[in-house]
């Protein structure tokens, strides 16, 4: 059984940095595709990035390219998310998600993750 665990979030000031971890278990970790998401309150799930753990490939969306850094340590199984400098539209709850996709689909659609973790809040004050 995928399983998939947040952790990092909390109450932060702006400007502040997190790193956010999500441990993996129950899958062969190097042949999935792990990707971080959020959703605010009201809004729509929104995707921040992905990475292919097999060869370190990453995919930023647009919107969050320049403050958001993903990676992986394929020996803890655990793919992380460096938000610096946070800013108080970033509160949200961050999920981690993951899929086996063939290396020819990149980057995976959200609706293609198959195993999401529970979320861990991310809260900035101003």
């Amino acid at each position: 059984e995928v399983q998939l665990v947040e952790s990092g979030g909390g109450l932060v000031q702006a400007g502040g940095s997190l790193r956010l971890s999500c441990a993996a278990s129950g899958f062969t970790f190097d042949e999935y595709a792990v990707g971080w998401f959020r959703q605010a309150p009201g809004k729509e799930r929104e995707v921040i990035s992905q990475i292919r753990v097999s060869n370190g490939i990453t995919y930023y969306a647009n919107s969050m390219k320049g403050r958001f850094t993903i990676s992986s340590d394929n020996a803890k199984r655990t793919v992380y998310l460096q938000i610096s400098p946070l800013k108080p539209e970033d509160t949200a709850v961050y999920y981690c998600a993951a899929e086996s996709i063939p290396l020819s689909m990149w980057p995976v659609l959200s609706s293609d993750f198959g195993s999401w973790g529970q979320g861990t809040q991310v809260t900035v004050s101003s």
